[in-house]
C-alpha cells in the first residue's frame, strides 16, 4: 500500500507542479492556448489564475516533500485534501461549462487526491 501511495503522490505532484508553474508564470491567454481544456482560465482574472497556480504548486510540494524528508509528514494528507478541494471546484466548473468528459478527468484526480489523503492520514 505504501508503494502505491508513493507512486500516486509522485505522479500527482508532477502533474500539479507542471500545471501550477504554468499558471504562475504564463499569461492566461498562453495557458488557454497551450493546454487543451484550459480555456476556462479566460473566465477568471489573472490574479485568480495565479492564485490557483500557487495553490497547485504548494500542494505538489506538500504531497511528497514532508514524507520524503520525514519532517512534518502529517502535512501530506492536508496537501492532498487541499488539492482534492481544488479538484472539487474544478469539477463544478466543468459541469457548469458543460464539459462532461473533462469533468470525469477532474473527478479522477479528485479520487486520487482522496486516496493519498486517506492513505497518509
Amino acid at each position: 500500500m505504501d508503494t502505491a501511495l508513493w507512486i500516486v503522490a509522485g505522479l500527482l505532484a508532477v502533474m500539479y507542479l507542471a500545471s501550477g508553474v504554468g499558471k504562475l508564470f504564463l499569461t492566461r491567454e498562453t495557458v488557454a492556448g497551450v493546454a487543451s481544456g484550459a480555456s476556462w482560465v479566460l473566465d477568471f482574472g489573472p490574479g485568480t489564475v495565479k492564485f490557483i497556480g500557487l495553490v497547485e504548486t504548494l500542494g505538489a510540494v506538500g504531497l511528497v516533500l514532508p514524507a520524503l524528508l520525514d519532517i512534518a509528514p502529517g502535512l501530506v494528507p492536508l496537501a492532498a485534501l487541499g488539492l482534492a478541494l481544488v479538484m472539487a471546484g474544478a469539477l463544478v466548473l466543468r459541469l457548469r461549462r458543460r464539459e462532461p468528459l473533462l469533468a470525469l478527468v477532474d473527478l479522477g484526480y479528485l479520487a486520487l487526491c482522496a486516496f493519498v489523503a486517506i492513505g497518509r492520514a
